[in-house]
Formats: C-alpha cells, structure tokens, sequence
C-alpha cells in the first residue's frame, strides 16, 4: 500500500470515476466481475485511509455535510416511528426530536438532536443545537418511557446545546442537570448512541445511560478543538493540536472506558454508506438491549450509579499518580 496519503486520495478518485464509467455500459459478465473487483479495491483503499484519520480529520469527518443525521438513523433503524412535540411548559423545539417507536417489533421511545441537512433546514432546526425547552421535552418523553416500561435510544449528533440569551434566560443549565439527576435514576434501560458530534453538557443532557455506544468516525468532548485553541493558545491555527490534546475519537474514549463500544463504520465512512452504517449501529443496539433487558432495575440503576462515579481519572504530574 502506498504510504503518501496524497497518492492513496489520487487512486480513489480514479477508481471512482472508473466505476462511474463502467456503471453506464450495457452490462455483461465481463464488466460485472469487473465493477466488481474495482468496488472490493475502492473499499480497502478507503478503510486503509480512514484507519490513519488524525483526531481533526475525524472531527471533520463527523461534520460532513451528507453523513447521516439522527432521524436517517431513526428511519432506518426503528419502525411505526411517531414524533412528539412540546415540553408543555414553553414550546417545541426543533433542534431536540423524540416519540414512540419499535425496535425490532418491541415498544420503545427514541430521542435525538436533529442538525437539519440543507440551509432550510438547519436554520429550523438551529443547527441541532437544543434549547432548555428541547430538554426538558426529551425528559418528558422519557418519563413516558418509564411509565411504560419501556427502553430509551438516544442518539447524539450536537456541537452543543444552543447558548443564546433566551435560552439562558429560560434555565438552560438547570434543564441540563435536571436531565442528568432523572436520566440517573430512570427505571427503564437507557442506550445512547453519539452518531456524529458530541459536544459537551449539549451531549451530555441526554446522554446518561446503561450503554454508550459511538460510531467509528464520531467524537465526543468537553468543548470543540476550535474552542479549546481559542482559551490555551488564542490561535485557531492550533485546532489540530487541540483535537489531539482532547482524545476525543472513539477509540481514545473506549480506551478511558469513557464509552462502551466502537461501532465500525463502512469504508469511506458512514456519509459514504448511510444504510450500512445503520445496519452495524442495528446489531450494536439489539446486542446491548439483550444484555440490559435480564437485568433486574437494583442492578440497573446501581450499575448506571457506579458506571459514571468510575468515569475519569487524574495525573499528578508532580508524583505520577493515577487517582480515579
């Protein structure tokens, strides 16, 4: 395999234009065995370049403008899906989604943050960034979860929760750390799932659970690198510095066992193939689902208790001593 990423790029686009090409011809047996062969090599090469992504490539990866968003993931994943509105105290909001559905035929309420794909729809959904009032509709959809036994699905794709003056004015905060003391002590299995950006206490507010799943090209962190250049080194051009000093990518985060799985994306990632994607995400939840379903609810919520008093862990510079 080449080792210059440049020239491993250059391949891909020529077998792609290749493909391109030989797709439009009559098709025979020749150019079948051969699509063929040329797809099997698009697809190593690109898992060869997507397994040497720095920490900011994937941060970029998970911001591509045609990777999935959570209600893809929700169509293609859950049935008879039925959105609800509103937290009943100010109004809707677009930027938080959630309502009835069935996983693999059983009941079950899933809940997300919703980006928007086009400029219309962004401008909607404010970019999928929640106010308090989409938190507290997500805690009011999962007090029904609870009242009918049945299991929560978040799925998180957020830069953070929506930090303008309104929002503040109406308890942004206290609607985080609400959700936070509740989603502790729901007696009802909670699987999160962050699908693209997990940005800080906008994750956060609905990301306590039993299990916390996160695709191969996601991140999750306590503030963007953007962010963290801006407050260590006052200089944006430091970003890729600042992804690395975050170990923000799944597999750092499985490693501090901040989260529970990696679920692989396709070759390419998953914008390259959404259904896919889906699919392996399917089997991670079904997986974790059986697993939390023979619990009995002591076990469940004490597991969940000692799951986030665990999470972290200190260096002492001065004496090198890990303290949890």
């Amino acid at each position: 395999m080449d080792e210059n990423p440049e020239n491993e790029r250059a391949e891909v686009d020529r077998l792609e234009r290749q493909i391109e090409e030989l797709s439009k011809l009559v098709p025979n047996d020749n150019t079948a065995g051969e699509l063929e062969r040329m797809r099997r090599r698009l697809e190593r090469l690109r898992k060869e370049i997507y397994s040497k992504l720095t920490p900011w490539q994937r941060v970029q990866l998970a911001r591509h403008s045609q990777r999935p968003v959570v209600p893809d993931f929700i169509d293609l994943i859950f049935e008879d899906f039925t959105e609800l509105h509103g937290d009943r105290r100010f109004e809707d909001d677009p930027a938080m989604v959630g309502g009835m559905a069935r996983f693999h035929g059983e009941p079950c309420v899933v809940i997300g943050t919703h980006k928007g794909k086009d400029t219309k729809q962004k401008l909607q959904r404010n970019f999928g960034m929640p106010k308090p009032e989409g938190y507290r509709k997500a805690l009011r959809l999962m007090k029904l979860a609870e009242k009918f036994s049945r299991p929560i699905f978040t799925l998180i794709d957020t830069t953070g929760a929506y930090p303008g003056i309104g929002a503040e004015e109406r308890g942004q905060a206290e609607a985080i750390a609400c959700n936070l003391r509740e989603m502790a002590r729901l007696q009802v299995p909670i699987i999160v799932t962050i699908t693209g950006e997990g940005g800080s206490g906008g994750a956060l507010g609905i990301g306590v659970g039993d299990r916390v799943l996160m695709l191969e090209h996601a991140y999750y962190s306590v503030i963007s690198p953007e962010g963290c250049a801006a407050i260590l080194w006052k200089d944006q051009s430091q970003v890729e510095e600042a992804a690395t000093a975050l170990k923000l990518t799944a597999m750092d985060l499985r490693g501090f066992q901040i989260i529970d799985e990696v679920v692989p994306e396709p070759g390419g990632g998953a914008h390259a193939a959404p259904k896919a994607a889906a699919a392996q995400l399917d089997e991670c939840l079904k997986r974790s689902l059986a697993a939390l379903k023979g619990l009995p609810i002591r076990k469940l919520l004490e597991g969940r208790y000692q799951r986030f008093r665990s999470l972290g862990s200190v260096i002492e510079a001065a004496t090198g001593t890990n303290t949890a």
